[in-house]
């Protein structure tokens, strides 16, 4: 299929409106952001989607949006619209509910992006077509599809347990298992025709999660020559700058409350101003 499914171009479309209010509107971005205290504590469960539609910027977005048409043109034709459908959100929830599982003690932590929905759909289409080969782009290079998802997995695992970088390597995970896991369910047959690259993919994720769940101090790595780092996802880069602006935010809020507007004064009037726009 040359041509991008309705469903890929609609989804495309939601995600690039929803970015640019995000992106442009400060208080919007933080209603709808993926932070643990704000799900776990206020039980604000929407934002295991709506964080899904927001970017950190126009390079997270494209990248995230480029990897979604490559792979959403044989997948929406192949398994129909209603089972794509539910396999790009179900894999949004699946990598998100993996991360605020991870980070369930960690009440600032905050990601965004439709990085599990898109990894769900990548190693669908790995589970789905055995003979699917991956290039790099600007490089006339090509590797066998399963190889790439191996090569994921390994490194999603190396990231979430060394916590080197900030890259949201759960949200990955979780949402790449749960694709592949729904393409197995949608045609059962692959696990004959595609068992090796399943299996090798299926057996160090399930083998992960177990140890996780099984024993949480795996993910402990402790070295006696460096700083402790508080380390969060690229999606969270400006969540700093965001938690000052929010303080500020309440502080002025709460005296509106208290005093009245009129007590303001004129710079506390215009820092409301700009942190409303």
């Amino acid at each position: 299929m040359e041509e991008i499914g309705i469903i890929a171009l609609l989804l495309i479309i939601a995600n690039g409106i929803v970015t640019y209010k995000g992106l442009n509107d400060f208080i919007f971005f933080d209603k709808f952001l993926f932070n643990v205290d704000r799900i776990l504590v206020d039980k604000d469960y929407k934002r295991l989607v709506t964080s899904g539609f927001l970017h950190a910027d126009w390079t997270h977005f494209t990248f995230n949006m480029i990897t979604l048409y490559l792979f959403s043109q044989s997948l929406e034709v192949y398994i129909g619209i209603p089972a794509f459908i539910a396999l790009y959100f179900v894999s949004l929830i699946g990598g998100n509910l993996l991360a605020l599982y991870i980070h369930r003690n960690h009440p600032d932590y905050s990601a965004i992006g439709a990085s599990g929905a898109v990894s769900g759909l990548v190693f669908a289409s790995i589970g789905l077509f055995p003979g699917m080969e991956i290039g790099f782009i600007l490089l006339p290079i090509f590797i066998p599809a399963w190889l790439y998802g191996i090569a994921y997995v390994l490194y999603s695992i190396y990231g979430i347990k060394t916590k080197k970088d900030n890259i949201g390597h759960e949200a990955h995970l979780g949402g790449g298992i749960v694709g592949l896991i729904i393409a197995i369910g949608i045609n059962p047959s692959i696990i004959q025709t595609n068992y090796f690259p399943i299996i090798l993919i299926l057996i160090p994720s399930l083998t992960f999660l177990y140890l996780i769940v099984k024993k949480p101090h795996f993910l402990i790595v402790q070295n006696p020559f460096s700083k402790t780092k508080n380390v969060v996802t690229i999606e969270d880069k400006y969540n700093s700058n965001k938690a000052s602006k929010q303080n500020e935010l309440n502080r002025i809020l709460d005296k509106i409350n208290k005093k009245g507007y009129d007590k303001l004064s004129k710079k506390e009037k215009d820092k409301l101003n700009d942190l409303s726009k």
